[in-house]
């Protein structure tokens, strides 16, 4: 009896069954929310870019405002290469920050990915310095506005009315004062005192009073009611507080021989008084110089007196 060989079922090994793909349509949702990620980041990062941007274009202005204010001031060329030097710096800077900021989510992690555990530590310290320069830009940008703002200010000061220092009278009118009164009258340039001894004679009715008058100690003398400032009173109703005044000038005076010299002369002006004033009974207009000449005679208002001029090389 032939001996039956066992049947020895061969096992095909078991095939692992492949990992599964994903579908057509769990691709088609994961590329569709990749392109949206990417153009919210790109969308992001525009505006970003814009707002930097625009940040730059301020400063800009701002440094070419200084810079102007600073040429108008007399600066010198060395702090104009200063300035651009430190405009240069903070654009470098603004633009090395946009591009950290522009990158991808995807390509953050694949950097993640590739970093090693030894500089993790050496990127949280970068995360913390650019978490700080962020957190700066709002001063920075306070700052140029400041900036901004004084500019404008400054040139809009510059472009204010220039003050006025034209002569108004006031201080000529404080100034010209005494005992506490305003003096009508302000000596010329040319005011000295005479080389002659002037005197005035003093008459009423035709009688001579007291002792003559001395005029050649000062170089003018002031007739007037108002005994404080009066320098010769004149005590008539007729006559004003501030009536007249003698003035001794020097001149040019030229010679017979067409030879030219100074002398010191008097001159006689009335102060706008209300009565007048008379040289030889003939009325002055007021505010008006007009030469006495020796024995002039005159006459203030309506008083009766009279006052004669001479010296004392004049005849008797």
């Amino acid at each position: 009896m032939a001996s039956e060989s066992p049947v020895r079922h061969r096992q095909s090994p078991r095939r692992r069954s492949p990992s599964r793909s994903p579908s057509p349509r769990t691709k088609r949702l994961r590329r569709a929310q990749g392109e949206r990620s990417r153009e919210r980041e790109d969308s992001r990062g525009e505006r970003e870019r814009r707002r930097e941007g625009d940040k730059d274009r301020t400063r800009r202005d701002v440094a070419d405002v200084e810079v102007g204010d600073k040429r108008r001031r007399g600066g010198s060329g060395r702090e104009e290469t200063e300035e651009r030097k430190r405009a240069g710096a903070d654009d470098e800077r603004q633009t090395r920050g946009r591009r950290q900021r522009s990158a991808s989510p995807l390509d953050r992690s694949s950097r993640k990915s590739r970093r090693s555990p030894e500089r993790a530590p050496a990127s949280r310290h970068d995360e913390g310095s650019n978490a700080r320069g962020s957190g700066e830009e709002p001063n920075d940008e306070d700052d140029s506005i400041a900036k901004m703002k004084a500019a404008e200010e400054a040139l809009a000061a510059k472009k204010k009315e220039e003050p006025s220092f034209e002569l108004s009278g006031k201080l000529a009118e404080e100034t010209n004062r005494y005992r506490g009164i305003a003096i009508l009258f302000n000596e010329p340039p040319e005011a000295r005192k005479p080389n002659k001894r002037w005197r005035l004679y003093v008459f009423k009715d035709s009688e001579p009073l007291d002792e003559p008058l001395q005029l050649h100690r000062q170089s003018c003398y002031l007739f007037g009611r108002e005994r404080r400032i009066a320098d010769i009173p004149t005590d008539h109703p007729s006559c004003s507080k501030q009536h007249a005044v003698i003035q001794y000038r020097e001149v040019t005076v030229e010679k017979p021989d067409g030879m030219v010299e100074k002398q010191v002369k008097p001159y006689l002006m009335d102060l706008g008084s209300t009565n007048k004033t008379y040289i030889n009974k003939d009325p002055i207009e007021p505010q008006r110089y007009y030469e006495l000449r020796e024995k002039d005679t005159i006459k203030f208002g309506n008083s009766s007196r009279e006052y004669v001029l001479l010296h004392e090389g004049s005849a008797e």
